[in-house]
């Protein structure tokens, strides 16, 4: 296999297209696109978003040090990319998408009631990086579209339709190659 250097660049790919969902305490609330979002640990259940300091949903979270991570699909694929160019400064992006707010169980954020997961986050820490600072939060709440679950409870990623991103591209998420310890299971 011939390889090439490459200049450091994104290379973990591909990564979720999330929509975040923030607040500023004072009844008014965001929506922005992010593919830097990622589960860091499992007990207590954290996450981590990487925000620009420029954006509105960095100056809410900053406020109120909350947020919800909304998982999205490929039916709200058009929605995802429109709220993550689009300023909520210059308007109302719940209402030009028409998007349905979901009131959260455990923060004052709303969540997107179209998308099938939204993980309620409280900051625990806050990480400056450069172009980006990262969140680091615990999930305090996590609501599920229960028709997507399985016999078993979990998330059927077939049904909820996933997609994402890959330097500056969507994907919908492929089709089940295995399941953890397939490769090491006698066969029958």
């Amino acid at each position: 296999m011939a390889r090439e250097y490459w200049k450091p660049s994104n290379m973990l790919a591909p990564v979720p297209a999330a929509i975040i969902t923030s607040a500023d305490g004072e009844g008014h609330t965001d929506l922005m696109t992010a593919a830097w979002v990622g589960t860091v640990c499992s007990d207590p259940v954290m996450v981590s978003v990487s925000v620009r300091p420029s954006r509105l949903t960095h100056d809410y979270i900053e406020k109120t040090g909350e947020f919800v991570v909304n998982l999205t699909t490929r039916k709200l694929v058009y929605a995802t990319d429109w709220v993550g160019v689009k300023s909520g400064r210059d308007l109302d992006k719940w209402e030009a998408m028409g998007l349905t707010k979901l009131e959260s169980r455990c923060v004052s954020v709303p969540g997107v009631e179209e998308s099938p997961v939204c993980l309620e986050c409280v900051v625990r820490h806050k990480l400056p990086l450069g172009t980006h600072d990262m969140y680091v939060a615990e999930v305090l709440s996590t609501d599920v579209d229960s028709s997507l679950l399985d016999e078993s409870g979990r998330l059927d990623l077939q049904r909820a339709d996933l997609i994402a991103y890959s330097h500056g591209e969507y994907y919908a998420l492929g089709d089940k190659l295995g399941k953890f310890g397939f490769s090491v299971r006698k066969k029958k």
